[in-house]
């Protein structure tokens, strides 16, 4: 049997703004103590440098725009602190740029491989000027929505660096902003390792993204999902790519078949990589930079990309000195994202978990609709969908055969090939599409993991979480009517192969 899921809340309104009168969630008379409890406590703040608000939002990325977004959109007042741009790393640093040039690297592949169709086409080569000033578009284009949005819910945007001094509060420049709730939402930072310092030919993703040039030779260290997108990018550029990862397989955190397959079209396209071998060192010469590996052996690049992960930004932010509890630099919190702290929740990077946008987005949205009383449906971490957009794709969404082994014992498992699917015939992808139910043939259950790897298998995601989320069973989604030719028609294959009637497949 499927175990429980989180139990969902009350249906209700959720559009409707915040009434503290029916939702009850706040009482006046004790929020009126705390404040006085503070005066004299800081009895200079009165005059100066205490400001009240519904909510105060620590950070101004995924995870605490959204949170602002949503609560302001509910009626309560919102003050925001950003250290930076409103957007966070993701729209600046991360996502987005990041996709810009991976978009810009399948147009490369599309020019040098055009006589493949017909298309008397090559690649004369990569303007890294053009490529930029097309990426900083994008993200100046979507910046300066996202700043319109803000304005327009009438959020208060503070410009500094905020540290929590407890009590609901955040301190700037010594002014005090103090809400009904505070979020924590401070993100995340790109990671190195001991004794590897960041800087001339060693670089992280964000030094990366303003490169003026294409390398000749690159060695990525790390091959889970930011290491195999710039591996992806710079090989579609030109550049020779070195991949180098500790752990036995590109890609770890997914299901072993999405490793293998996505080896495969790296080995294709050219792509090295050096799986099961642990970093020893690095030095840099005056043209280049040496990688030393522990089985003695070393590569030389001319530069050197460490992509071991991201870490949460919390350091030197007051948490745990005002008594946050922390794990190795995150935030825990329970399943309706409070901290230990009453009135403070924490959402994004620094909780731990997947460190997504998309997950950041949905944490801030719940914040609000708790805070003001909603009681929204907890979200399940196993349900939030997972791109990697390198060429191929890599999207999963719930549990990896592994892992749906050791919680149901029997699972059963199917995979469709992309060869038998017209659209990606077009495309010219290989790849396939896994599928996990829990149960054997004779006792199926529902579909408990999908696992996807070719060109554009990011989009079909969205059909993927449904399917996962509703607990749907082969024989639900087998019915459904897929349009001609699409990928998605391959997504109904598979579950047609699961519900022992495949059509366009063997078996």
């Amino acid at each position: 049997m499927m175990p429980p899921r989180p139990e969902r809340g009350p249906r209700i309104d959720t559009s409707r703004p915040h009434d503290p009168a029916t939702t009850g969630k706040w009482k006046d008379d004790d929020h009126d103590a705390a404040h006085a409890a503070r005066l004299d406590a800081h009895p200079d703040d009165e005059e100066t440098t205490l400001t009240d608000t519904d909510l105060v939002v620590l950070g101004g990325g995924s995870g605490g725009y959204a949170a602002a977004l949503r609560a302001a959109q509910l009626g309560l007042t919102v003050t925001m602190i950003e250290n930076d741009k409103v957007g966070g790393t993701c729209l600046h640093t991360g996502c987005i740029p990041t996709k810009a040039l991976l978009h810009a690297a399948e147009v490369a592949d599309s020019a040098r491989h055009g006589d493949a169709v017909g298309v008397k086409s090559s690649l004369e080569g990569i303007d890294m000027s053009g490529v930029n000033s097309y990426k900083d578009g994008v993200v100046a284009k979507l910046y300066k929505g996202l700043q319109g949005l803000v304005k327009s819910r009438k959020i208060t945007v503070v410009q500094g660096t905020g540290r929590f001094v407890g009590d609901r509060t955040v301190e700037v420049d010594g002014q005090r902003y103090t809400g009904k709730a505070v979020v924590l939402a401070t993100g995340s930072y790109a990671r190195s390792l001991p004794g590897l310092d960041i800087g001339g030919r060693i670089m992280t993703s964000e030094q990366a993204l303003t490169l003026d040039h294409v390398p000749d030779r690159v060695v990525v260290l790390g091959g889970g999902v930011i290491g195999v997108e710039f591996a992806s990018v710079w090989r579609s550029f030109g550049a020779e790519v070195t991949i180098v990862e500790a752990l036995p397989r590109l890609v770890a955190a997914e299901d072993e078949w999405c490793s293998k397959q996505i080896e495969r079209a790296f080995r294709k396209r050219g792509i090295e990589f050096r799986t099961g071998v642990k970093f020893v060192g690095a030095e840099q010469g005056e043209s280049n930079v040496t990688v030393r590996l522990e089985d003695g052996s070393s590569l030389q690049a001319d530069l050197l990309l460490v992509a071991v992960g991201r870490g949460p930004s919390t350091a030197d932010t007051g948490f745990a000195e005002a008594g946050v509890t922390m794990d190795r630099g995150f935030v825990p919190t329970d399943e309706r994202l409070r901290t230990n702290l009453d009135g403070v929740y924490a959402v994004g990077d620094i909780v731990p978990g997947l460190q997504l946008a998309h997950r950041g987005f949905a944490q801030g949205i719940f914040v609000a609709e708790e805070v003001a009383g909603l009681h929204p449906q907890v979200i399940d971490e196993v349900g939030i969908p997972r791109v990697t957009y390198s060429n191929p794709e890599v999207a999963s969404v719930g549990l990896t055969e592994a892992q749906a082994k050791e919680r149901y014992g029997e699972v059963s498992t199917v995979v469709y090939d992309l060869a038998g699917n017209g659209k990606s015939q077009i495309l010219r992808t290989a790849g396939g599409i896994k599928l996990v139910r829990s149960g054997g043939a004779d006792t199926p259950g529902p579909v408990v993991g999908v696992h996807m790897v070719g060109e554009r298998v990011g989009e079909l995601v969205g059909e993927a979480q449904l399917v996962y989320n509703w607990e749907a069973y082969a024989d639900d989604v087998a019915q459904l009517i897929h349009a001609h030719p699409t990928q998605t028609e391959a997504f109904g294959e598979a579950h047609l192969a699961l519900a022992g009637k495949p059509l366009h497949a063997h078996g």
